[in-house]
């Protein structure tokens, strides 16, 4: 037996294959149950900033990097010890530099390259998602607080960070692929070719400006209604290029930064009254006396709402030939939609019955009711 295991195939001994595949049997059968309880060690060791979550929270986003990067670092450290055969390791490329140096791309060098590749795009997995996990802790602590310009600081980081740790990730990735040197070359090229980077990158970097400008100055924040550019919605997200607003038709729209720093923003959840104006017009056959007394009951109706603000009008505006127009305009601290919907439903009443108990109707031919309200 110690002879068969001590046997040479392609430059290693049996012995040494067989630990290799006893090895990584047994790191597949735990990569889960280990994965998990380096998760909870983790959670453990960072549980008094993270007391709104559970341990759970964090094992989710981190059990499948963990799987990978555990089996895959195990695979690696196992190779690492084992001869390359040199029957496999083809020359997949031969050139010359300009100096004259010979360069030569083997079969080893090609999976060693991927190997380290692999390794990179597991450890920038884990990162991207304890960046998620941070941003969760976050997100619980803006939660309680009910404090929607810290959700918004969260949400606008975590994209910003993700994106940074994404664009390391390539460079080192280009390291890898190319060499240092290349990447020398990069930023030294970038003093050069900062201007021409710029101009084609303008309306990024302007979006992203728009960004930033948006989060410190504040003009909205996720969750507010606001009207821009035409449209009108609540804003669901504020990204690094582009904020989403969700319309009153339930449509999607994306508006770049920069149009929402350089357009006028109506924010609509920032105000402090909701107003209402209510132009009526009556036909010009209409007694005086009935439309005093319209006007009357009409105020008389208004002052008892306790919802209609004071400094309400009740006015007759201004006539024609053909007709006689009341104006109605008032104002009131109900903000929300549907109790808003209501007061104006009740209001249109009151002008309904104060008509209605004077005998004045409204012509047949002609009937127009223009209602402003915001």
């Amino acid at each position: 037996m110690h002879e068969f295991f001590s046997r040479q195939f392609l430059g290693n001994s049996i012995r040494d294959y067989t630990v290799m595949l006893a090895i990584l049997l047994f790191i597949l059968a735990i990569r889960r149950l280990l994965s998990k309880w380096l998760a909870a060690l983790f959670f453990n060791f960072i549980r008094k900033w993270a007391t709104l979550l559970h341990r759970k929270d964090l094992v989710d986003l981190l059990l499948r990097p963990l799987e990978y990067f555990l089996v895959l670092s195990v695979f690696l450290l196992t190779v690492n010890h084992f001869h390359f055969p040199q029957e496999f390791n083809f020359v997949l490329y031969r050139g010359e530099s300009e100096e004259g140096v010979e360069h030569v791309f083997t079969l080893q060098q090609f999976l060693s390259l991927l190997f380290s590749i692999a390794f990179s795009i597991s450890v920038t997995w884990i990162l991207l998602r304890l960046v998620d996990f941070i941003s969760l802790v976050l997100q619980q602590k803006h939660q309680a607080s009910r404090d929607k310009t810290d959700e918004q600081f969260v949400i606008f980081f975590k994209d910003f960070f993700k994106a940074i740790l994404l664009v390391l990730g390539c460079i080192w990735m280009i390291r890898l692929l190319f060499g240092a040197s290349l990447v020398e070359k990069l930023v030294a090229g970038l003093g050069i070719g900062a201007a021409a980077l710029a101009l084609a990158a303008k309306e990024s970097i302007e979006n992203l400006i728009g960004s930033f400008i948006i989060f410190f100055d504040k003009p909205f924040q996720v969750g507010d209604a606001v009207k821009v550019n035409g449209y009108q919605g609540e804003v669901e997200k504020i990204g690094l290029r582009s904020t989403r607003i969700r319309t009153v038709e339930k449509t999607y729209v994306t508006v770049p930064n920069k149009q929402m720093v350089d357009s006028i923003v109506d924010n609509l959840s920032l105000r402090t009254q909701r107003r209402v104006e209510l132009r009526l017009e009556l036909d010009s056959e209409t007694p005086a006396d009935k439309i005093l007394a319209v006007l009357k009951r009409m105020r008389g109706s208004l002052v008892t709402d306790e919802r209609v603000n004071e400094g309400f009008q009740v006015n007759l505006q201004e006539f024609t030939k053909d007709t006689y127009v009341i104006q109605v305009i008032y104002l009131t601290m109900i903000l929300d939609t549907a109790p808003f919907l209501a007061l104006r439903e009740e209001v249109n009443m009151y002008i309904i019955r104060a008509l209605e108990k004077e005998g004045v109707k409204l012509p047949a031919t002609k009937t127009v009711v223009i209602d402003h309200s915001a």
